[in-house]
């Protein structure tokens, strides 16, 4: 079977990002791989512009309605056709020796559901940048090693659940995998999160690779900024991580299940969070940061026997 890398975009937004994405897609060293660019928008030009790349390696889909974030991302999953697919944001940016680092690291740890290579935080200019948020993904949450490695399990879980330290945009992940989970429609911003668990509840494990090779662009304008703003972030995180609890529990994950219903790194971010909306005079926002950093922690629901 083809090692032709599936590399998925769904785009809504800035067509000049979008086009620098795409630019960086066609800059790879290694050439297999398949570009498919599903458009959420209705911005003129953009189609005219993909028919002038002449490069038969891209695809470029219109929506007739627009789908939505989390619809958007399901469609791109229905059009992956080869074993393993990337969901590239469209303002991020691949460096040039991406999908080779991907393919070495799929043949040295063939098989794993998920492949996560070194990442490069850049903001909306472009310019290499070192936030707190990311600053403590990395030396705080992460348990990567500097050097490719196969992780899994409930020490994984645990890990990622004390703080998600994955960069969705930047992962590679085997399409049956992808197309059987799926995304959720109940969820808009821990989509990531609640895929990556979902898999090593089923046993799935995932690669690390230290090798830096893609650049992920945090800036305010992104939905999950917006989200964590107006605290809604929050609330959809604190409904997932319970019902992730419930599920470690029936596993025998109790370790990991104690963690999910703390979610203390939500709360802390929650609570840094805070300052800013009383700046910005939005009382009831501050309210509800406050209430989800102090939330009671629930208990695990006691065994049927035991009732």
């Amino acid at each position: 079977m083809t090692d032709t890398l599936d590399i998925m975009l769904p785009y809504y937004g800035d067509p000049a990002l979008m086009r620098d994405a795409v630019r960086s897609v066609l800059a790879q060293t290694d050439p297999d791989w398949r570009l498919t660019v599903v458009d959420d928008d209705t911005r003129p030009g953009v189609p005219e512009w993909f028919a002038g790349l002449d490069d038969r390696r891209v695809r470029y889909f219109r929506n007739e309605q627009n789908l939505g974030v989390t619809g958007n991302f399901r469609r791109c999953v229905e059009l992956a056709d080869y074993p393993y697919t990337v969901l590239m944001g469209c303002d991020d940016l691949m460096r040039p020796g991406y999908v080779a680092t991907l393919r070495a690291a799929r043949a040295d740890l063939p098989g794993a559901a998920m492949y996560q290579p070194g990442v490069r935080v850049i903001d909306g200019e472009g310019r290499p940048v070192h936030t707190l948020v990311d600053t403590v993904k990395r030396r705080l949450y992460s348990t990567a090693p500097e050097r490719r490695a196969r992780l899994g399990g409930e020490e994984l879980a645990v890990s990622l659940l004390r703080g998600n330290w994955l960069y969705f945009p930047a992962m590679c992940w085997r399409s049956d995998l992808l197309k059987e989970v799926g995304f959720r429609t109940d969820l808009t911003v821990v989509q990531d999160l609640a895929l990556t668990v979902e898999l090593l509840l089923r046993g799935e494990e995932l690669v690390t690779d230290p090798e830096i090779c893609f650049d992920y662009r945090r800036h305010v304008g992104s939905e999950s900024s917006a989200q964590a703003v107006s605290g809604s972030r929050f609330e959809e995180t604190r409904r997932l991580l319970l019902e992730l609890a419930a599920d470690f529990d029936a596993l025998g994950w109790h370790r990991a299940a104690r963690t999910a219903r703390r979610h203390l790194s939500t709360r802390l971010h929650a609570l840094l969070m805070v300052p800013g909306a009383l700046r910005r005079r939005r009382l009831d926002t501050a309210r509800e940061l406050t209430g989800h950093a102090f939330a009671r922690v629930p208990r695990p629901a006691a065994p049927a026997a035991a009732r």
